[in-house]
């Protein structure tokens, strides 16, 4: 009895043992499988991508940038001849420089030559036709860039004033400035602008407009120059006004040109506070002293009787005579020559009194 008793329990507890084991081993496996199937789907992902090389670049692209580099060297080669063409010659010099150049183009093959020379003619002038035509628009458009600029560089015309009334040939033409000469311009805050008229003013134009042909030669523009001049010849004294569009521009000034006004050279007296630096033609120039509002200037009156002389007794040419001033006051060397002539004339009237008797 004893015996059946152990033999149950040993049973019974082999019983357990195996399935002790069977379970372990179940969870073993299971959970080697888990790892497995981990491990799995972690090598299964696809594995990233090796990192590209840039590819060579293609040659059709190299002969593309070659082709461009080409035609901004040829472009900025063009532009550096223009530039240097510009400054060292004119239009006509190009033009007679290139005449051979641009005439060789359109020569022909004669019917004497070889195949190979015709062949050698027609390339070359094939080649060359773009750089004669290139010569050929770069006088056009000079040209007509030169034209524009010329008209802001230059008088409006090479004949300002018109004509000369066939009886008035011997009358001499009396050129003035504006400011500084005849009038005075300053600004104010609290009044603006404002102009006034040189002392004299009145009196000198009425008594030389008897004698001259007077003018108006100012570098200021017209909407200035015209209501100006307006309100200072209340009695039509002078006949011409010319503003800043009758200038010539040049070295950054604004010149009276006295050749453009279309009168005898020798016959204009042209008169300005700042006569050396606004005249092309110093010879024709007399010198006053610039006003800025000194009530006792007398400058004009002074003038007067000199101007007088000059159109009662015409020299044949002015510039002779205003030479012979140069570098002194002209009014009061005049009436130191004049009171030298008559003291001559006096001395001679003695001695040919002293004959008589």
């Amino acid at each position: 009895m004893s015996s059946m008793i152990a033999r149950s329990r040993v049973s019974s507890l082999l019983a357990k043992h195996n399935r002790r084991f069977l379970s372990s081993d179940v969870s073993i496996n299971s959970h080697k499988e888990s790892i497995i199937a981990s491990q799995s789907l972690i090598s299964e992902q696809a594995p990233p991508p090796p990192p590209e090389e840039p590819a060579p670049p293609a040659q059709g692209k190299r002969s593309w940038n070659f082709l461009k580099y080409s035609l901004v060297a040829a472009f900025t080669g063009v532009a550096a001849t223009a530039v240097y063409a510009t400054c060292a010659y004119s239009a006509d010099e190009i033009d007679d420089k290139t005449k051979a150049f641009r005439a060789s183009v359109s020569n022909t093959a004669a019917d004497t030559d070889s195949a190979v020379e015709k062949f050698q003619t027609a390339l070359y002038s094939a080649a060359m036709t773009v750089p004669a035509k290139a010569i050929d628009l770069y006088l056009d458009l000079r040209r007509q860039i030169e034209e524009q600029v010329q008209g802001f560089t230059e008088p409006t015309s090479d004949k300002l004033l018109p004509d000369l009334h066939p009886m008035e040939q011997h009358v001499f033409t009396l050129v003035l400035d504006l400011n500084e000469t005849l009038v005075y311009s300053d600004w104010k805050r609290e009044r603006g602008w404002r102009t006034f008229k040189r002392p004299g003013v009145d009196a000198f134009l009425e008594q030389l407009a008897k004698y001259y042909e007077i003018v108006i030669y100012s570098d200021q523009l017209s909407m200035y120059v015209d209501p100006v001049v307006e309100r200072l010849d209340g009695k039509q004294c002078i006949r011409y006004k010319l503003n800043r569009s009758a200038t010539k521009y040049q070295d950054g000034k604004h010149y009276r040109d006295l050749s453009k006004l279309n009168r005898n050279p020798g016959k204009v007296i042209y008169i300005s506070g700042h006569a050396s630096e606004s005249c092309l033609q110093q010879e024709n120039c007399v010198q006053i002293k610039p006003w800025k509002l000194e009530a006792d200037d007398t400058a004009l009156l002074d003038l007067i009787p000199f101007l007088e002389f000059v159109a009662t007794r015409p020299p044949q040419d002015i510039r002779p005579v205003l030479a012979s001033y140069e570098g002194k006051d002209i009014p009061k060397e005049f009436i130191k020559r004049s009171q030298d002539y008559q003291r001559r004339m006096q001395e001679q009237r003695q001695g040919r009194s002293l004959w008589r008797h």
